[in-house]
This record gives structure tokens, sequence and C-alpha cells, in this order.
């Protein structure tokens, strides 16, 4: 019997090492934190690291029971970060216990591989987060009645899912800069990968820190929707390129999407908020409601939803391109067919006689003399 051959480890601190073992290095530092929860010393800084913080405690004489609201600060940062390594883990195990098993099976080009990859983690952030924002909104009254976007602002309380929410979606969105490290993805479509991570982080954080959370949540969960949809359609075309169905009902509701984002949008910022009461800029107040700020906030959610549609309306064009030019041989076989028909048909004149290709002769022809 042959001895089998050892895989070499990587040096220790090397690329390859990092990227291998990055998951239990940041599984050993969340451990780290959670375990200092047990020590008297350590708790008061880990449990900084763990729960939510900033809690505010009302009480009034309608409810004797207390109302628990949160507010934001900066050591919010620190929760970020737990959940930043929490999200790493997960990312981590997805990947190889789920996706890297379906690609085996499927035996996809690199090409198709990485992309598989991307939309297969995005399918299981994107239904989570649909979930768990429709469940939100189910319990706020602002869904029926979009008058409470904007009135009583700022709203700088948040109740604890919505304060958990948001601090999720940020620890998530920072957790796939250092993915496009350990992940390998190709330089190609790092930029592109870039752009949309840059671009949620904003958004989301900026909804956030301006004490917008409720037009962020509502503006959040239609778009979930319509993400999980082009996603799931695209694993499914991974594995079955006939299956496309999908793509055409993400087409509809990407467009539905968008305007109603524009809408909410511009009520918000350009009629509600321009026409509350108290207009001004207090930072221990959380108050934002000042033209620059409005107008700066509007203008990036129109230049966002912009490029969208110009990037969707690209992808639309290149599918078209590809559907006509998958037409063209088909069209240039019948011709090819045809022609071939015709030639067979054809007559040749050998000596001034007739002479038919396939071996028939010629008709003949009655005389009008008999």
């Amino acid at each position: 019997m042959g001895l089998r051959k050892k895989n070499k480890s990587p040096p220790v601190f090397s690329h390859e090492f990092v990227i291998q073992n990055h998951a239990d290095a940041v599984s050993c530092l969340a451990m780290g934190l959670l375990l200092g929860l047990m020590f008297e010393v350590t708790a008061k800084n880990a449990i900084m690291f763990i729960t939510v913080q900033y809690n505010v405690t009302y009480t009034t004489d309608e409810r004797p029971e207390p109302v628990y609201f949160y507010e934001y600060g900066p050591k919010d940062m620190a929760t970020i970060f737990f959940y930043m390594l929490i999200a790493i883990i997960l990312h981590a195990v997805i990947q190889e216990y789920i996706l890297d098993k379906i690609n085996r099976r499927l035996h996809l080009s690199k090409t198709k591989h990485s992309k598989f990859n991307e939309s297969g983690q995005l399918a299981f952030f994107y239904f989570f987060s649909f979930v768990w924002g429709a469940s939100i909104l189910s319990a706020e009254e602002f869904t029926t009645n979009p008058t409470l976007l904007w009135e009583d602002y700022p709203h700088s309380h948040m109740f604890f899912q919505v304060k958990f929410f948001y601090i999720c979606q940020i620890a998530y969105w920072l957790h796939a800069l250092p993915e496009l490290y350990f992940q390998k993805i190709r330089k190609e479509d790092i930029p592109r990968q870039l752009h949309y991570i840059c671009l949620y982080i904003a958004h989301i954080a900026g909804a956030y820190i301006l004490n917008l959370h409720r037009l962020g949540l509502i503006l959040l969960v239609p778009h979930y929707l319509v993400e999980l949809i082009f996603h799931a359609s695209r694993l499914f075309y991974f594995s079955d390129e006939n299956k496309q169905k999908g793509f055409t009902l993400w087409a509809l509701l990407f467009v539905m999407a968008r305007l109603l984002t524009l809408t909410l949008s511009v009520l918000t910022f350009g009629f509600g908020l321009a026409r509350a009461e108290n207009p001004g800029f207090s930072i221990v107040e959380g108050n934002f409601n000042i033209l620059t700020i409005r107008i700066s906030c509007l203008a990036a959610i129109c230049l966002t939803q912009a490029w969208m549609m110009w990037k969707f309306i690209n992808f639309q064009l290149k599918k078209w391109r590809e559907h006509i030019q998958n037409q063209i041989p088909k069209k240039k076989i019948n011709t090819k067919v045809k022609t071939t028909k015709k030639e067979s048909c054809k007559t040749s004149f050998v000596n001034g006689a007739v002479k038919f290709e396939e071996g028939t002769s010629p008709r003949k022809r009655k005389s009008k003399f008999l």
C-alpha cells in the first residue's frame, strides 16, 4: 500500500493561514468576550459588547407598567463589533456546511462559483432580515399611517427590536468588508461589491444616527424582499439555466420598490419634515431637521435610486442582446436547410439535355397534335 501524501499546512500568519483559520480565530475572540461576563472585574466591560446599551425607562399614569426605550450612543460601536464577529462566524458556517456541499454537486465554473457563493450568502441574510423587519413593521402603526414617519420628530427613542435590528444590519454590512479578503473575491468583482456594501452602510447608519429609523425600516423591508427574489432566482438559474421566470417577477417588483422609495422619501423630506413644528439642529436632542440635511438626505436617496435603475436597465439590455444572439444561429440553421432543399430540386443542363440530380427523368409532354 502506498503512503498517503499529507497536505502541507501553510506557514503561520501567512495569507493562506489567516484565510483558512479566520473563523476559528474570530470564534475564540467572541468566546473570550462571553467569558468576560463570568468575572466581576471584566463583566462591566464585557456586557457593553453583548447587550444593547442606553436603556431609558418611562412610566405614565395611564400605564403603571414601565415602558422601555433605547437611544443610541458611542457604546453602540462595541456592540456592533461583537455582532460583526458573530456575522463572520455564521458566514463561515453557511459557506462550509451548505454552499460548498452544493457547489461540489453542481460542478460550476470559477465565475459561476463565486457568484453562487455571493448569492447564497445574501439570500440567507435577505430572508432573515425580511422576516425580522416584517415582524417589526406588523407591530408598528406608521405602516398604515405614513404621517407618523415625520410627526413628533425627532424619534430618538426606539424599542429593543428596532435598535437591535439596526445594530445587526450595520454589523453584517461591516463584516462584508473583511470577507472580501477571507473569501478570496476576484479583483474584477471587488469594485462592484464595494459599491453596494458602502451604500448599505451609509444609508442604514445615516437613518440610525439621524433618528430616521422609521423611514429606514419601511424602505428596507420591501427592498430586501426584491433582493431576496433576485438572488434566489440566480441560485435556481445556476442549478438549471432554463429556470428564468423568477427574474421576470424580480424586474416588476424592482421598479415598484424604486417608486415606493422615491415617493416616501419625497413625502418625508420634502413635505413632512419641512412643515414640522420643531425644526432645528441639536445633537443633544437628536434633532437634525434643517434644510441642508433634508436636501442632502433626499439627494443621496434619489441618486442611489437613479444609479440602481441605471444598473437595472443595463442588465435588462444585456439579457435582451444575449437573447437576440441566441436566436440568430437558429435562423441561420433554418435558412441553410431551406437552401439545401432548393439546390436539390434544381436541374443541370449537360450538352443541351436536361439532367436531374436526383436521377429522375423529365416528364413527357403530350403532343398537341395527338
